[in-house]
């Protein structure tokens, strides 16, 4: 069982079907977790439940040796059918209440978060960190809200009673930025995944981490 207090934030690789196709999505996550990522979701909306089930199974079997969470996106009964470490969830899925009555307590929940408005109507209790953004423009994202900024990102992050990783448009000299506020970590997509070395660019994104939390 993964210890919920001691989760690594800095570094939250999200997992996308397209950008990873020439390198694999398992093959992306193995590099991310050997080179420091702490925490790994799968996300693939436009997949069947079928193939977001064979694939979870996967990326759990491969990430077991490394001992990073495997968090499923929106998809409640893949994460329980795959035993997956935790799920994620956004503002137009089910309640947070439904999912945390359904996975139990030591699943990790996760929830997006896009305002201060949101942030007040959630209950702290049923979450275990939240995705504020999208930060910066994202392309990976049809769907994404308006971007808040870093200072949206960091009036959130200064508020909020649970863990905060912020999303969205992030890279390397965004990721020194985002460090300097009361964040926790940064999730990123096209950052890693469809990178040449997806384990340097996540080994570069804890640089930069450390750089803007040491500055």
């Amino acid at each position: 069982m993964i210890n919920k207090t001691t989760l690594d934030f800095r570094v939250y690789l999200v997992l996308d079907p397209d950008l990873t196709a020439q390198f694999g999505m398992v093959e992306t996550a193995v590099a991310a977790a050997q080179a420091g990522a702490g925490l790994i979701q799968l996300r693939a909306p436009n997949w069947k439940k079928r193939a977001c089930y064979d694939c979870a199974i996967a990326l759990k079997k491969a990430l077991r040796p490394f001992h990073i969470p495997l968090i499923v996106d929106d998809h409640v009964d893949v994460a329980l059918a795959t035993q997956a470490d935790g799920v994620h969830v956004g503002q137009k899925d089910l309640p947070i209440e439904v999912v945390r009555q359904l996975v139990g307590p030591d699943m990790i929940v996760g929830l997006s978060i896009n305002n201060l408005a949101q942030l007040e109507s959630m209950n702290p209790h049923l979450v275990d960190y939240i995705g504020v953004g999208p930060v910066f423009a994202t392309t990976t994202k049809k769907d994404a809200d308006a971007p808040i900024g870093v200072g949206g990102l960091s009036n959130i992050a200064q508020l909020s009673p649970v863990p905060v990783v912020g999303i969205g448009g992030i890279n390397e000299e965004r990721t020194v930025e985002i460090a300097r506020t009361a964040a926790d970590g940064i999730a990123v997509i096209s950052a890693i995944c469809g990178q040449v070395d997806p384990g340097k660019a996540t080994r570069n994104l804890l640089a930069a981490w450390q750089k803007g939390r040491l500055s």
